[in-house]
């Protein structure tokens, strides 16, 4: 059977549509290349129905741009602290700087996927209303911030994914997005010394505002079942294997620290 490429099996509109997105993309200098710096490609993105708004459900569009939401925070982030003078030392550049170029292609993606039905991107206020006055200028800030901001997206995908099971390669695309977030923490976290991943309900070396990000981490209940002390395995190890989800009400309730208005 002949393999023919993905956009030619696709019906005219929708080859249409992706044409002019990727256009689009290309003069925003977000390049073919650059998407490729994940698992996201144009490839995924044709697969998806995508561009097609009027067919997209309205559940599945909140929790899109939901997650909007976050990839919005992330990217202005991740992006103000790249064009930070003297913020990131030259050992952790490159790191933050890909980082930087994956929320950037997380934002692209949902974006072309919601069309005209995208939120804005919010204001936002990085210092929390004072609570992390120097995260531009002090780079261990910058790290606790990055931390928090990581370890909450995971968490917020996971949530999420339930909603999205009425189409499967929308759920695939948005799982593929959870899996880079998960590193992206796992790397956060190692820099800054502490574990890859979360024991317990511990923040860690992370201040006391940081609290709800973990809040619920320290479950050992899997499935109906009570994984404590089975074969001899401790708590702290049964909580780390298995992060927990965040409902969308609390992860809108650590975001808005960080929205004005």
């Amino acid at each position: 059977m002949e393999n023919k490429p993905i956009l030619e099996e696709l019906d005219p509109e929708i080859v249409g549509y992706m044409t002019s997105r990727r256009d689009v993309l290309k003069k925003a200098g977000l390049m073919v290349g650059a998407l490729a710096t994940t698992p996201i490609s144009f490839g995924a993105l044709a697969g998806t129905a995508f561009g097609q708004e009027k067919k997209l459900p309205g559940k599945i569009a909140d929790v899109l741009n939901f997650a909007l939401t976050l990839e919005y925070l992330e990217d202005e982030f991740y992006r103000t602290a790249v064009g930070s003078a003297g913020l990131i030392p030259s050992e952790t550049r490159a790191v933050f700087e890909q980082i930087s170029k994956h929320e950037t292609a997380h934002v692209a993606l949902l974006k072309s996927v919601l069309g005209s039905k995208a939120v804005p991107k919010p204001n936002f206020d990085f210092t929390a209303g004072g609570a992390f006055a120097d995260v531009f200028s002090n780079y261990q800030t910058f790290l606790a911030v990055a931390q928090a901001f990581e370890d909450t997206g995971v968490r917020a995908y996971k949530g999420q994914a339930g909603n999205l099971q009425s189409n499967g390669k929308i759920l695939t695309v948005a799982l593929q997005i959870h899996s880079v977030e998960a590193r992206h923490a796992s790397q956060v976290r190692r820099i800054r010394g502490e574990k890859g991943w979360i024991t317990g309900d511990s923040r860690g070396t992370l201040p006391a505002p940081t609290q709800p990000i973990y809040n619920g981490e320290g479950n050992t209940t899997q499935g109906g079942a009570s994984l404590a002390g089975l074969g001899g395995v401790a708590s702290g190890s049964v909580s780390e294997s298995f992060d927990e989800p965040l409902a969308k009400e609390q992860v809108l309730a650590i975001a808005k620290l960080f929205i004005r208005g």
